[in-house]
């Protein structure tokens, strides 16, 4: 770092405080992960460089030997963790990753069936202000309000009803398991197309820690720095049937020159990905969130399914009369980063929902466990309970003391 401290005083600073804020912070954003030292050099080397439009061996420049032989490292690795007959690693992200499924195979009009944004979906899902809502027409399905839960049979009832030409599975706020064989099993009653986005539960799967959509789907898309701990980026897997035309979308169909620095980090986590230290890192996720959650709910936060299966779950803080936002304002004043969530039925809105969203990967990556949850449970509610500047400044004081035990990066960067 010390040749961008001389050239960009203001950046350089900017980067530090942010290493400071990320060491001293309890992240809980279910969507963030802090990727390896590994995946961060990989990141940050000379591989930014080069322009490497198409495909290995199929490139339009010279000079591709060396980003080739990555790329294909990358797409090697990620068919091997999840079993896939196809991959695409050139996606910027889950959301053009979701946008190359559905431009390669919708035409403007068709129809998507998807999750409800309200109960939990994503914004590429059908949202009618991004792409994918403004292209295609959306019809949702959501949760029961008395379990939290998906009903199959009534998500069967409106795609019969309906006749989506895409059925999608896949969420951003859903605590429970996905049951990808029933999706497919509805996808094949109407003779729909079935994309899964496993953008947030990837890791869980690679570990084989929840249902595997490769087997059902058309096309799965994730990105890959939740829970699979990567850089910040795309990945489609497919069908091999459907390979050339998905190949096609991303370039020249959405995308320009792939990003070979990020392909290069995404091949450095695919191989992370399947290590045993890696599956058990999985299993602890899970562990820490079922236990901060029963934590909660024990000291008397109503949880959305009242309870989680994965990496994520839901606080409904009606009962406590404090609004999802101010929750997340305060609780980042104490030290805790996490983010303001609409709940199944809120009578909030978006910007100021009921409820607020709670992820562990991160704490799990510095090595918290289960006794950690619980301090960080305790934390949570003496902030919540007690919002004066001057419980919040001392509960800070105490969450940076346990971060310093955590240390996210132990190497220089």
């Amino acid at each position: 770092m010390d040749m961008l401290k001389q050239a960009d005083t203001e950046v350089y600073q900017a980067i530090q405080a942010e290493k400071e804020r990320q060491q001293n912070q309890i992240e809980l954003i279910a969507s963030e992960n802090y990727c390896s030292s590994a995946v961060l050099q990989a990141q940050g080397s000379v591989m930014t460089n080069k322009y490497a439009e198409g495909y290995p061996d199929k490139r339009w420049y010279a000079g591709c030997k060396n980003v080739d032989n990555v790329e294909k490292l990358a797409i090697k690795r990620a068919l091997d963790i999840f079993g896939a007959e196809h991959a695409n690693v050139q996606p910027h992200s889950g959301s053009s990753a979701n946008m190359a499924v559905f431009f390669a195979m919708l035409s403007p009009g068709q129809k998507i069936l998807a999750m409800d944004l309200s109960h939990g979906g994503h914004l590429t899902h059908g949202f009618e202000k991004n792409f994918s809502g403004q292209f295609y027409q959306k019809i949702t399905y959501g949760v029961k309000e008395k379990t939290g839960r998906i009903d199959y049979d009534e998500v069967m009832a409106i795609a019969k009803k309906n006749n989506p030409d895409l059925i999608i599975a896949g969420a951003s706020a859903y605590p429970r398991e996905l049951d990808f064989a029933k999706f497919k099993e509805i996808s094949d009653e109407v003779n729909a197309l079935f994309l899964a986005d496993i953008a947030h539960i990837a890791g869980l799967i690679v570990a084989g820690l929840h249902q595997d959509p490769v087997p059902y789907a058309d096309f799965v898309t994730t990105s890959t720095h939740k829970t699979l701990r990567g850089p910040r980026a795309g990945l489609i897997l497919c069908k091999a049937k459907y390979a050339a035309k998905i190949d096609q979308m991303v370039f020249p169909g959405i995308q320009g020159g792939p990003l070979m620095h990020v392909i290069a980090a995404k091949a450095v986590a695919f191989k992370e990905a399947k290590t045993e230290e890696f599956k058990e890192y999985q299993r602890q996720i899970i562990r820490n969130a079922q236990a901060l959650s029963n934590a909660l709910k024990n000291m008397g936060y109503t949880l959305i399914s009242g309870g989680t299966d994965n990496h994520l779950f839901l606080v409904d803080l009606t009962n406590k009369k404090l609004p999802g936002i101010e929750a997340q304002v305060i609780l980042e004043k104490a030290g805790i980063s996490l983010n303001r969530n609409m709940i199944p039925f809120d009578k909030g809105s978006a910007f100021n929902p009921s409820g607020i969203r709670i992820g562990t990967p991160s704490v799990t990556t510095r090595g918290m466990k289960e006794p950690e949850m619980m301090q960080i449970a305790e934390w949570i509610n003496l902030a919540i309970s007690n919002p004066d500047e001057k419980n919040l400044t001392s509960i800070k004081s105490k969450v940076a003391k346990l971060c310093s035990s955590f240390p996210i990066y132990k190497d220089s960067l």
